[in-house]
Protein backbone atom coordinates (compact mmCIF):
# COMPACT_ATOMS: atom_id res chain seq x y z
CA UNK A 1 0.00 0.00 0.00
CA UNK A 2 1.45 3.58 -1.11
CA UNK A 3 2.77 5.47 1.78
CA UNK A 4 0.36 8.55 2.65
CA UNK A 5 1.95 12.38 2.28
CA UNK A 6 2.05 14.53 5.12
CA UNK A 7 2.62 18.00 5.54
CA UNK A 8 5.30 18.77 7.98
CA UNK A 9 3.37 20.31 12.06
CA UNK A 10 4.30 23.91 10.23
CA UNK A 11 2.93 23.98 7.27
CA UNK A 12 -0.70 22.26 9.20
CA UNK A 13 -0.26 25.13 11.65
CA UNK A 14 -0.05 27.81 8.61
CA UNK A 15 -3.32 25.69 7.16
CA UNK A 16 -4.85 26.02 10.59
CA UNK A 17 -4.62 29.73 10.83
CA UNK A 18 -6.05 30.77 7.55
CA UNK A 19 -8.79 28.57 8.47
CA UNK A 20 -8.64 30.24 11.49
CA UNK A 21 -8.51 33.74 10.51
CA UNK A 22 -11.84 32.89 7.84
CA UNK A 23 -13.73 31.41 10.67
CA UNK A 24 -13.57 33.95 12.86
CA UNK A 25 -14.28 36.51 10.22
CA UNK A 26 -17.75 34.77 9.63
CA UNK A 27 -18.32 34.29 13.24
CA UNK A 28 -16.15 36.44 15.76
CA UNK A 29 -17.94 34.38 18.73
CA UNK A 30 -14.83 31.43 17.22
CA UNK A 31 -11.96 34.06 18.25
CA UNK A 32 -13.45 34.30 21.90
CA UNK A 33 -14.06 29.75 22.36
CA UNK A 34 -10.85 29.42 21.34
CA UNK A 35 -8.49 32.12 23.26
CA UNK A 36 -5.18 30.36 23.91
CA UNK A 37 -5.14 28.29 21.34
CA UNK A 38 -5.24 29.78 18.05
CA UNK A 39 -3.08 32.58 19.75
CA UNK A 40 0.00 30.00 19.85
CA UNK A 41 3.12 30.07 17.84
CA UNK A 42 3.08 26.63 16.47
CA UNK A 43 1.33 23.78 16.27
CA UNK A 44 3.19 21.86 19.67
CA UNK A 45 2.40 25.13 21.83
CA UNK A 46 -1.17 24.82 20.35
CA UNK A 47 -1.29 21.84 21.18
CA UNK A 48 -0.29 21.89 24.79
CA UNK A 49 -2.80 24.93 25.29
CA UNK A 50 -5.53 22.42 23.67
CA UNK A 51 -4.36 19.38 26.27
CA UNK A 52 -4.15 21.71 29.59
CA UNK A 53 -7.54 23.76 29.07
CA UNK A 54 -9.29 20.22 27.82
CA UNK A 55 -8.08 17.75 30.92
CA UNK A 56 -7.08 20.17 33.66
CA UNK A 57 -10.23 20.69 36.10
CA UNK A 58 -8.65 23.79 37.89
CA UNK A 59 -6.42 26.52 36.93
CA UNK A 60 -3.67 24.82 38.38
CA UNK A 61 -3.83 22.22 36.71
CA UNK A 62 -4.48 23.42 33.15
CA UNK A 63 -1.41 25.64 33.69
CA UNK A 64 0.68 22.11 35.17
CA UNK A 65 -1.05 19.94 32.08
CA UNK A 66 0.43 22.78 29.33
CA UNK A 67 3.55 23.31 30.56
CA UNK A 68 4.28 19.02 30.81
CA UNK A 69 3.38 19.02 27.40
CA UNK A 70 5.16 21.76 25.97
CA UNK A 71 8.31 20.53 27.95
CA UNK A 72 7.49 17.05 26.45
CA UNK A 73 7.04 18.43 22.50
CA UNK A 74 10.36 20.19 23.23
CA UNK A 75 12.03 16.97 24.10
CA UNK A 76 10.74 14.99 21.53
CA UNK A 77 9.68 16.96 18.56
CA UNK A 78 8.63 13.51 16.99
CA UNK A 79 5.23 13.87 19.19
CA UNK A 80 4.47 17.22 17.30
CA UNK A 81 4.87 15.63 14.18
CA UNK A 82 2.87 12.11 15.31
CA UNK A 83 -0.01 15.10 16.55
CA UNK A 84 0.71 16.45 13.36
CA UNK A 85 -0.55 12.98 11.27
CA UNK A 86 -3.04 12.42 13.60
CA UNK A 87 -5.06 15.73 12.93
CA UNK A 88 -4.30 14.53 9.36
CA UNK A 89 -5.77 11.38 9.29
CA UNK A 90 -9.02 12.56 10.57
CA UNK A 91 -8.90 14.72 7.50
CA UNK A 92 -8.21 11.59 5.00
CA UNK A 93 -10.79 9.31 6.55
CA UNK A 94 -13.97 11.25 7.96
CA UNK A 95 -15.90 11.89 5.04
CA UNK A 96 -17.56 15.15 7.07
CA UNK A 97 -14.76 17.02 7.62
CA UNK A 98 -13.68 19.56 5.12
CA UNK A 99 -10.94 21.42 7.14
CA UNK A 100 -8.13 20.89 10.53
CA UNK A 101 -9.47 23.53 12.93
CA UNK A 102 -12.87 21.47 13.30
CA UNK A 103 -11.53 18.71 14.57
CA UNK A 104 -8.55 20.36 16.28
CA UNK A 105 -11.25 22.81 18.84
CA UNK A 106 -13.96 19.54 19.02
CA UNK A 107 -12.74 16.16 18.82
CA UNK A 108 -12.24 14.95 22.07
CA UNK A 109 -10.65 11.95 20.73
CA UNK A 110 -7.94 13.66 19.13
CA UNK A 111 -7.14 15.20 22.54
CA UNK A 112 -7.33 12.24 24.10
CA UNK A 113 -4.44 10.55 21.89
CA UNK A 114 -2.15 14.00 22.18
CA UNK A 115 -2.72 13.87 26.10
CA UNK A 116 -1.52 10.21 25.97
CA UNK A 117 1.61 10.83 23.74
CA UNK A 118 2.17 13.08 26.73
CA UNK A 119 1.42 10.47 29.73
CA UNK A 120 3.30 7.79 27.66
CA UNK A 121 6.34 10.23 27.27
CA UNK A 122 6.39 10.98 31.42
CA UNK A 123 6.19 7.28 31.66
CA UNK A 124 9.34 5.86 29.23
CA UNK A 125 11.46 9.15 31.68
CA UNK A 126 10.75 7.41 34.85
CA UNK A 127 7.35 9.55 36.01
CA UNK A 128 4.59 6.96 36.16
CA UNK A 129 2.60 8.89 39.15
CA UNK A 130 2.09 11.84 36.59
CA UNK A 131 1.56 10.09 33.95
CA UNK A 132 -1.65 8.06 35.40
CA UNK A 133 -2.60 11.15 37.05
CA UNK A 134 -2.83 12.54 33.37
CA UNK A 135 -4.69 9.87 32.26
CA UNK A 136 -7.34 10.13 35.19
CA UNK A 137 -8.14 13.74 34.27
CA UNK A 138 -8.17 12.75 30.67
CA UNK A 139 -10.60 9.89 31.27
CA UNK A 140 -12.77 12.44 33.87
CA UNK A 141 -13.17 14.58 31.76
CA UNK A 142 -12.65 13.03 28.01
CA UNK A 143 -14.28 9.72 28.80
CA UNK A 144 -11.59 8.07 27.14
CA UNK A 145 -8.83 5.91 29.35
CA UNK A 146 -5.69 5.36 27.54
CA UNK A 147 -3.04 3.79 29.66
CA UNK A 148 0.63 5.26 29.40
CA UNK A 149 2.43 2.11 28.91
CA UNK A 150 0.25 1.65 26.14
CA UNK A 151 1.95 2.15 22.09
CA UNK A 152 0.35 3.68 19.47
CA UNK A 153 1.32 4.62 15.87
CA UNK A 154 0.45 7.71 14.32
CA UNK A 155 -1.94 8.91 12.28
CA UNK A 156 -4.56 7.21 14.59
CA UNK A 157 -8.27 8.74 14.81
CA UNK A 158 -10.47 8.15 17.91
CA UNK A 159 -13.69 8.89 16.16
CA UNK A 160 -16.59 10.18 18.93
CA UNK A 161 -14.37 8.37 21.40
CA UNK A 162 -16.56 8.47 24.46
CA UNK A 163 -15.69 5.29 26.28
CA UNK A 164 -12.51 4.16 24.42
CA UNK A 165 -10.72 2.08 27.13
CA UNK A 166 -7.11 1.05 25.95
CA UNK A 167 -5.52 -0.90 28.77
CA UNK A 168 -1.98 -1.65 29.88
CA UNK A 169 0.78 -2.71 27.58
CA UNK A 170 -1.72 -2.59 24.00
CA UNK A 171 0.30 -1.98 21.05
CA UNK A 172 -1.82 -0.10 18.26
CA UNK A 173 -0.11 0.33 15.02
CA UNK A 174 -0.81 3.18 12.16
CA UNK A 175 -3.88 4.47 10.96
CA UNK A 176 -6.03 2.62 13.07
CA UNK A 177 -9.56 4.05 13.54
CA UNK A 178 -11.32 3.15 16.84
CA UNK A 179 -14.81 4.04 17.63
CA UNK A 180 -16.44 4.61 20.57
CA UNK A 181 -17.15 2.17 22.97
CA UNK A 182 -14.51 0.12 22.03
CA UNK A 183 -12.00 -1.79 24.93
CA UNK A 184 -8.77 -3.83 24.40
CA UNK A 185 -7.23 -5.15 27.07
CA UNK A 186 -5.33 -7.73 28.35
CA UNK A 187 -7.48 -11.11 30.13
CA UNK A 188 -7.77 -10.80 34.39
CA UNK A 189 -6.21 -14.17 34.26
CA UNK A 190 -3.12 -13.77 32.36
CA UNK A 191 -2.09 -10.51 32.88
CA UNK A 192 1.55 -10.46 31.30
CA UNK A 193 0.02 -9.85 27.60
CA UNK A 194 -1.88 -7.53 26.02
CA UNK A 195 -3.53 -7.12 22.15
CA UNK A 196 -1.57 -5.90 19.65
CA UNK A 197 -3.30 -4.32 16.72
CA UNK A 198 -1.98 -3.96 13.50
CA UNK A 199 -1.59 -1.25 11.30
CA UNK A 200 -4.79 -0.09 9.47
CA UNK A 201 -6.89 -1.62 11.88
CA UNK A 202 -10.80 -1.04 11.91
CA UNK A 203 -12.44 -0.91 15.31
CA UNK A 204 -15.90 -0.85 15.24
CA UNK A 205 -18.07 0.15 18.10
CA UNK A 206 -18.37 -1.60 21.04
CA UNK A 207 -15.77 -4.20 20.03
CA UNK A 208 -14.20 -5.50 22.67
CA UNK A 209 -10.34 -7.56 22.09
CA UNK A 210 -9.29 -9.35 25.11
CA UNK A 211 -5.79 -11.00 26.15
CA UNK A 212 -3.24 -12.24 24.30
CA UNK A 213 -4.16 -11.97 21.04
CA UNK A 214 -3.00 -10.19 17.39
CA UNK A 215 -4.87 -8.21 14.80
CA UNK A 216 -3.70 -8.58 11.43
CA UNK A 217 -3.18 -5.23 9.14
CA UNK A 218 -6.06 -3.83 8.02
CA UNK A 219 -8.67 -6.64 9.61
CA UNK A 220 -11.93 -5.06 10.37
CA UNK A 221 -13.57 -5.78 13.77
CA UNK A 222 -17.21 -5.02 13.28
CA UNK A 223 -19.71 -3.48 16.17
CA UNK A 224 -20.13 -5.50 19.22
CA UNK A 225 -17.82 -8.33 18.68
CA UNK A 226 -15.94 -9.87 21.29
CA UNK A 227 -12.44 -10.99 20.13
CA UNK A 228 -10.47 -13.26 22.37
CA UNK A 229 -8.23 -15.00 19.72
CA UNK A 230 -5.96 -14.36 16.39
CA UNK A 231 -7.34 -12.09 13.66
CA UNK A 232 -5.45 -12.63 10.49
CA UNK A 233 -4.39 -9.45 7.95
CA UNK A 234 -7.34 -8.06 5.71
CA UNK A 235 -10.15 -10.58 7.81
CA UNK A 236 -13.52 -9.28 9.10
CA UNK A 237 -14.13 -10.33 12.69
CA UNK A 238 -17.80 -10.17 13.67
CA UNK A 239 -20.42 -11.56 16.74
CA UNK A 240 -19.77 -12.68 20.19
CA UNK A 241 -17.59 -14.77 19.73
CA UNK A 242 -16.43 -13.67 16.84
CA UNK A 243 -16.37 -15.29 14.09
CA UNK A 244 -14.08 -14.71 10.84
CA UNK A 245 -14.95 -13.75 7.83
CA UNK A 246 -13.98 -12.25 4.07
CA UNK A 247 -10.46 -13.47 4.55
CA UNK A 248 -8.18 -12.96 1.70
CA UNK A 249 -6.76 -16.70 2.32
CA UNK A 250 -10.06 -18.46 2.15
CA UNK A 251 -10.71 -16.41 -1.35
CA UNK A 252 -7.89 -17.73 -2.82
Amino acid sequence: MASTAFASSDELWLSIRREATAAIAADPVLGTSSTGILDQPDFGSAIAVLIGQRIGKSCDERAQFTRTAKAAFAAEPALVEAASRDLQAIMARDPAIRGFLLPLLNFKGYVALEAWRVSNWLWRHGRGDFARLMQSAASDQLQISIHPSAEIGTSVFLDHGTGIIIGALVTIGDEATILQNVTVARHQHDPRYAPKIGRGVLLSAGATIIGDISIGDFAKIGAGALVTSDVPSGCTAVGVPARLTNCVEAAM
